[in-house]
């Protein structure tokens, strides 16, 4: 039988293992999952979405475990306690528009025809969820789906091994029937093997590239519905008239926080020749005031990365792009905790140009990209010289020309004067390599159900 295991990056121990579940027991799961699929969907939608809601509080409860449980999973710092903020806002919001979402759609009603369109659940939704923010990645499909009338059947990262297994427990006690949310332990090939048996009605994945490329080709040929949402390499531009100290906060914790192991993390920025070098200069100090160390100690604000393997790439992106000329900024003298291994200084490069990977692929990590930029033309060909498209942050006081910009920039969401933060309301969506689908607002709800139509003639 083989384990799944995660190391820790605090000190490399086997934090916690569990054993993969083999092919049979996991499809007998998955066969409970739509056995209760049709009775979860009867249930009154306020029952469904308060038994949701009794989950999220519940989890809650648990704070004090669980915020110290993802220091040694992944590493994220203990003063962020955890994702509470962004988990419950997502939860409430999508809570507040349920039944609006899900409203059936009135053509007709007159003496002689009924006509309406309705939601129907898909049925048994599969939830693959990411270690960087592994209790807000979930829950974006995970609440939604359950309020829909979905069963969901979750599996997480082995990097975030018990994070599936709490969130079960959590909703589970506050009174979520067993079979309506499974946590299964699987392997990749196990994962696969089910997917491509058309054991589920809907998929919803997020991840690297390539596991969206594994996900879609084990279920080619099945017709499953598919969400995706993978890479991303998101730009920011600092226009002539930018707020700049604005800019500098909101673009380097953009870039640097949870270590940049964020989908929507600013990995690259443009900035206008007049704001070029103030900005570069405030970066590098804003940068060099982070204390990377133990995520369990409460003074520690950069934790290290979830695994070496992924502090590697960004040294290696960081390394290639010095050799072809760039200029590494950040002085390591302010970081000797960084040992090679998980634990990695910040880091912002000038420079640079798009012949450089570090320019191009996603880093996920703590180091950013600055060039200097001399139009909105040249700002918005480098924006969109990119196979990702997730996010863009564009600073500007100038609300038309930030829309204007907006509607040649080939990306999920534009935002002005922000960056890095998913509004519940707005769907949250990427284009090219990011993937497709979207999740959360009303369009999130119509993703995890089917259009049924009724066309009904009165005798």
């Amino acid at each position: 039988m083989s384990m799944l295991q995660c190391i820790s990056p605090i000190d490399g121990s086997v934090y916690a293992e569990r054993p993969a579940m083999a092919f049979e027991p996991a499809a007998d799961a998955v066969a409970r999952a739509k056995k209760a699929q049709k009775a979860w969907a009867r249930r009154p939608l306020d029952e469904r979405v308060q038994l949701v809601m009794k989950g999220v509080a519940r989890l809650n409860e648990m704070t004090d475990e669980v915020v110290p449980e993802l220091a040694w999973m992944m590493g994220r710092p203990i003063r962020y306690g955890g994702e509470f903020r962004g988990f419950n806002e997502r939860s409430n919001y999508v809570a507040s528009i349920a039944a609006d979402a899900l409203a059936p759609i009135e053509i007709e009603n007159s003496s002689a025809f009924t006509r309406r369109i309705e939601r129907q659940p898909h049925g048994v939704v599969l939830v693959i969820a990411p270690w960087n923010y592994p209790y807000m990645t979930a829950i974006n499909t995970v609440a939604p789906a359950l309020m829909a009338g979905n069963t969901v059947v979750i599996k997480h990262a082995a990097q975030t091994l018990l994070v599936g297994e709490r969130m079960v427990r959590a909703f589970v006690e506050a009174g979520v029937p067993e079979d309506v949310f499974q946590n299964l332990f699987l392997d990749h090939a196990t994962t696969e093997k089910l997917i491509a048996a058309g054991s589920f009605d809907f998929i919803n994945f997020t991840g690297s590239v390539q596991g969206g490329r594994a996900v879609e080709r084990a279920a080619a040929g099945t017709f499953t519905g598919i969400g995706l949402e993978l890479g991303g390499k998101d730009p920011g531009y600092v226009m002539e008239d930018a707020d700049l100290d604005a800019a500098v906060d909101t673009l380097m914790d953009g870039a640097t926080f949870n270590s940049g192991q964020c989908c929507c993390g600013i990995e690259r920025i443009y900035v206008h020749e007049s704001l070029y070098d103030a900005f570069v200069e405030k970066s590098v100090a804003w940068v060099s005031n982070y204390k990377l160390g133990n995520p369990l100690e409460q003074e520690t604000t950069l934790g290290p990365m979830a695994n070496a393997r992924f502090a590697k790439t960004v040294r290696d992106q960081v390394a290639d792009a010095v050799s072809r000329g760039a200029k590494a900024l950040i002085d390591p003298k302010l970081f000797p905790q960084d040992d090679g291994g998980a634990y990695l200084m910040p880091q912002v490069l000038v420079d640079v140009d798009h012949s450089m990977e570090f320019m191009r692929e996603e880093t996920f990590g703590p180091a950013v990209g600055i060039m200097k930029v001399r139009s909105d033309e040249e700002a918005l060909s480098l924006m969109n010289d990119c196979k990702y498209g997730l996010t863009v942050s564009l600073w500007t006081a100038d609300e038309e020309r930030a829309s204007q910009l907006g509607a040649e920039l080939e990306t999920g969401t534009v935002f002005m004067n922000r960056a890095d933060y998913l509004d519940p309301a707005l769907v949250w969506t990427g284009v090219k390599q990011t993937g497709r689908g979207g999740s959360l607002s009303t369009l999130g709800f119509h993703n995890l159900t089917r259009p049924k139509s009724y066309h009904l003639k009165k005798a």
